[in-house]
């Protein structure tokens, strides 16, 4: 499986952004997928996270309200939809996939900058 991250960019505190990940090489409704993000001198943290129907959503409690992950897995496709954005979103976001416990496929990552 690869993934490719895209869609980021430099928005206004209070703006919107949505994160794409292409999937390729297996079909992406056999795996779960999610979004983490790293600033630097930080370690990765979770951002959000969607099973593989898409059923099931999870997000970290700060951006609870604000983010909406989604995926088509038609178009192997996943989403994170960011509104109200706050200079402390700023960050490298990596999309990521798993099948076991733990996620262990990663894609390249996009930069995400929101600016006060």
């Amino acid at each position: 499986v690869q993934l490719q991250a895209s869609g980021g960019g430099l928005v206004q505190a209070g703006g919107s952004l949505r994160l794409s990940c292409a999937a390729s090489g297996r079909p992406s409704s056999n795996y779960s997928m999610g979004w983490f993000r790293q600033v630097p001198g930080k370690e990765r943290e979770f951002v959000a996270s969607i099973n593989r129907s898409g059923y099931r959503r999870d997000y970290a409690d700060s951006v609870k309200g604000r983010f909406t992950i989604s995926r088509n897995n038609a178009e192997n496709t996943m989403y994170l939809q960011m509104t109200s954005l706050n200079p402390e979103d700023t960050g490298v976001y990596y999309c990521a996939a798993r099948w076991g416990p733990q996620f262990h496929i990663w894609g390249q990552g996009t930069q995400v900058t929101v600016s006060s």
